[in-house]
């Protein structure tokens, strides 16, 4: 890969309205090899002509897939659950994830960097020829082969280290002298902690990029005093990269391989830029094609494009779970009920359901923002509630705007302690 100006290439700093017009004009082959090959697609497509959806709004009017729902769609139809469109033995590799989840990777044209990670590893400062000490698990789980291309696909050599015995890590940084740390953020202060303990010098570390957990505040204080400098990314093992670290250190710049939307968690509703919600992507896998996949993780768009020249939209990060399901009096609330309550009722615009325990009891209070409520609302919204959840619960009504900006739509505030 030839880089200009520092950027991967130059997909990364085009015009946005071209690369938006490009994602459109990609979109409905892509809806209509789903619906075509894998069955679950076939069913869940039924209704939709592919040719039609070239916007964003006709995407938002497709049905979400819930990474929640995989592993029960998996057992029933293995190995899965019908969102494949080649039979297994067509996949280069099968892994498998908490749940579980079985990812496929497919062969992808010219059978690299089918995850994408490249671009993230570029951004971080990796080039041809330099050597990537790589501790993601290479055993089961996809991260060590996603990053591991990725590092191929850019002229990487890479030390295939995985998990584990940081005394071991130590010794191969020391001797091998990588250049670079991948892997999660917390890790790399364990192993060069035990250098330090065993008098090894892994000095040529300088760049690392981590994933697959929180980059706390401790972490990034311990690297920027050993002057190594550490981007992030964030990805998932069905979709590959979605999002990662710019030198501009604003936000994650989304992968121009994907198409990512913001939606009110509990359903497949687009929310305004700024607004937290569920991240959800589409792809362009011709091997597992999924199509508005939610992830069940928190973010939000940023405004405007990053400082660094990357024209792509920027997300504020992951900012924690949508899957934000309770049980009250023995029976669960989804944040689906909380929205089907919702579109129930035109004036209301967002909602917050906040359980509690209440004279040894459980309680529900539902607080809905509503500009200009009219009489008897806060009673008509109490009966849906009531009659969407089959539990009873009071209804609080808000200005616009008063409730928190962070994607919860059920708030559980009961002490068991």
């Amino acid at each position: 890969m030839t880089a200009a100006d520092g950027y991967y290439d130059a997909l990364e700093t085009r015009d946005p309205e071209a690369r938006e017009a490009a994602l459109m004009a990609a979109l409905p082959e892509q809806v209509a090899l789903a619906k075509r090959r894998a069955s679950a697609y076939s069913a869940l497509l039924a209704d939709i002509e592919p040719e039609a959806v070239t916007s964003r709004a006709a995407l938002a009017r497709l049905p979400v897939t819930r990474k929640s729902d995989l592993p029960g769609q998996q057992a029933e139809s293995p190995p899965f659950g019908g969102f494949a469109s080649v039979a297994p033995g067509e996949m280069h590799r099968i892994f498998a994830s908490p749940g579980p989840i079985y990812d496929p990777e497919g062969r992808g044209p010219g059978g690299q960097d089918y995850w994408r990670t490249a671009r993230a590893l570029w951004a971080t400062g990796f080039r041809a020829g330099d050597v990537v000490h790589n501790c993601f698990s290479y055993h089961f789980t996809p991260a060590g082969a996603m990053f591991e291309t990725g590092a191929h696909a850019i002229g990487c050599a890479v030390v295939p280290a995985g998990v584990g015995n940081p005394e071991l890590q130590a010794k191969a940084i020391a001797q091998l002298r990588p250049r670079g740390y991948v892997g999660t953020p917390d890790f790399l202060k364990i192993i060069l902690e035990k250098a330090d303990e065993l008098g090894l010098d892994c000095g040529t570390l300088n760049i690392a990029h981590v994933s697959g957990g929180p980059y706390l505040p401790q972490h990034r204080d311990s690297y920027e005093a050993r002057e190594i400098a550490v981007f992030q990314s964030y990805g998932t093992a069905d979709i590959g990269a979605i999002a990662y670290e710019s030198p501009a250190r604003e936000g994650l710049v989304v992968d121009e391989g994907a198409i990512v939307e913001i939606v009110r968690p509990g359903t497949g509703d687009p929310v305004p830029e700024g607004e937290v919600g569920e991240v959800v992507v589409t792809a362009f896998s011709r091997e597992y094609p999924l199509l508005r996949f939610a992830t069940g993780d928190l973010s939000a768009v940023l405004a405007g494009p990053s400082a660094c020249g990357r024209t792509n939209m920027r997300i504020k990060g992951w900012m924690g779970r949508a899957d934000q399901t309770t049980k009250v009096k023995g029976m669960f609330v989804h944040p689906s009920q909380i929205a089907e309550v919702l579109r129930r009722h035109p004036d209301a615009a967002k909602a917050r359901l906040t359980v509690d325990s209440r004279d040894g009891g459980d309680a529900m209070t539902l607080a809905v923002e509503a500009a200009a409520p009219k009489p008897g609302l806060a009673e008509a919204i109490a009966a849906t509630l009531q009659a969407v959840t089959k539990l009873r619960g009071t209804v609080e009504l808000a200005a616009p705007g008063a409730l928190p900006n962070d994607g919860n739509v059920l708030d559980d505030i009961r002490r068991y302690d």
